[in-house]
């Protein structure tokens, strides 16, 4: 029997967006079982890179536990939600039971909690935003803690930028667990984080020599050069400059932000669509542009200038944007899935792949 296939290991991937943790799992030879993603647009961009041989299910609030494959690993980039804590009193005078695992209901971070629960997976590896770790001061993420606690696992988390694998400052937590009866010694610190030097925007710009292939955003040949139309308007560059002007006198730090090749980008956002203000390209003689989709694919680390196999984006420039500003950056997921692989029970060689995605 091939060796992938007798070492691979099953996972689940739920909230998966466009899949940016899974193409960390997929690099060390895990298998997809099961699938959830809610939004359409990103399950198209779901099917058209991964091929699923499976049905992609929508809201996981209406799944039943039971009818999720067995599996080994449990991957969620769930949504951050106010977790509405009943007094531990009350339930015990309606003789119900109570728990941290009890006080995540009416989130979506319960229907983690319940498939953690009926599955027992060997591990789970979950995503959120940096400020989850001080939402309602604190009690949020001591609610998950504590749930995940009481499940049976033994808990890591940290917040790891991805700014040493992809040139843009992007803050995210990372929650890992393992069973207590599977006895491991995983770590954050197990993370290998790349040397320097570090990236900057050149990595992932489209060249100005016609040096690409050809692709819907970037016209080649001997005037090659980004599509006008990710050229802000006059009114649209007006309003940006008199805004930040408004609030720098205030002795805010709102504003745009201006970059070349040799920069290193604000964190993208699912709003990127609106007027690009956190990640504006300067271009000599004219008003600033927005990244290309193509470009931000890049960003977050999904393909690399030449690659043979690029992402494909069937949808529109506004669902691409959204896409990737809430996806993980997939080197970073790459980097953590390397980690946990040796407690998978997944032995394929990974030496040599190190910081690739496929």
């Amino acid at each position: 029997m091939d060796q992938t296939q007798t070492n691979s290991f099953r996972f689940i991937d739920l909230f998966a967006g466009i899949g940016g943790l899974r193409r960390g799992f997929d690099a060390i030879g895990g298998q997809c079982v099961f699938t959830s993603e809610l939004n359409k647009y990103s399950q198209m961009t779901y099917r058209a890179n991964f091929g699923e041989d499976h049905e992609i299910a929508g809201d996981i609030t209406k799944v039943d536990a039971a009818d999720i494959p067995e599996h080994d690993l449990l991957l969620a980039g769930f949504p951050c939600q106010p977790f509405s804590l009943a007094g531990v009193s009350k339930k015990n005078s309606l003789g119900r039971a109570h728990g941290f695992a009890d006080e995540t209901q009416g989130t979506l971070f319960f229907d983690v909690v319940r498939i953690l629960r009926h599955h027992k997976p060997k591990a789970f590896l979950l995503e959120n935003v940096k400020n989850l770790l001080s939402h309602d001061r604190g009690n949020t993420m001591r609610v998950i803690l504590h749930a995940l606690d009481e499940l049976g696992y033994e808990v890591d988390h940290k917040v790891i930028d991805a700014r040493s694998w992809v040139p843009q400052h992007r803050e995210r937590i990372f929650i890992a667990g393992f069973r207590r009866d599977h006895k491991t010694t995983f770590s954050f610190n197990d993370v290998s984080i790349p040397a320097g030097p570090n990236p900057t925007l050149s990595s992932i710009l489209h060249p100005e020599d016609g040096s690409e292939a050809p692709d819907a955003h970037f016209t080649v040949g001997p005037e090659a050069k980004v599509s006008d139309r990710y050229t802000l308007t006059d009114g649209l560059w007006s309003y940006l400059q008199r805004y930040a002007a408004k609030h720098r006198a205030a002795g805010n730090g709102f504003g745009f932000g201006l970059v070349g090749p040799d920069s290193v980008a604000r964190t993208l956002s699912a709003r990127y669509h609106k007027d690009g203000s956190e990640i504006l390209v300067a271009q000599p003689g004219k008003n600033p542009r927005r990244l290309t989709p193509r470009e931000c694919a890049r960003l977050m680390g999904f393909d690399r200038p030449g690659s043979n196999d690029p992402w494909k984006i069937p949808v529109s420039d506004t669902q691409a944007y959204r896409q990737f500003g809430n996806a993980v950056a997939a080197p970073v997921s790459v980097a953590i899935a390397e980690a946990m692989a040796p407690w998978l029970g997944n032995v394929i060689a990974i030496r040599g792949r190190r910081n690739k995605i496929a």
